[in-house]
């Protein structure tokens, strides 16, 4: 999916491009594509830190949602076929 079309996706409002949401969702895009790179390339170990560092991102994202607005998180979660 296009960047664009994950933020128009995601976003809550018009103009809303750095929502938890959104935030989660280009993070998880990078992360599947870096993945696929990684895969491919295993010995990256630049792109491996990157990675680690995305999904730590991620990971604390999902947790400030999840304590502020918990029916979003799962939503989120079940949307992107994230694991809780």
């Amino acid at each position: 999916m296009e960047k664009q079309d994950l933020v128009k996706k995601y976003q809550s409002h018009k103009n809303d491009t750095g929502s938890t949401d959104v935030q989660v969702a280009l993070l998880t895009e990078k992360i599947l594509e870096l993945a696929k790179h990684l895969k491919k390339h295993n010995k990256d170990q630049d792109s491996r830190r990157g990675l680690l560092m995305m999904v730590g991102k991620r990971r604390r994202l999902l947790n400030y949602l999840k304590k502020n607005e918990v029916k979003k998180y799962e939503k989120l979660i079940k949307d992107l076929g994230l694991k809780k």
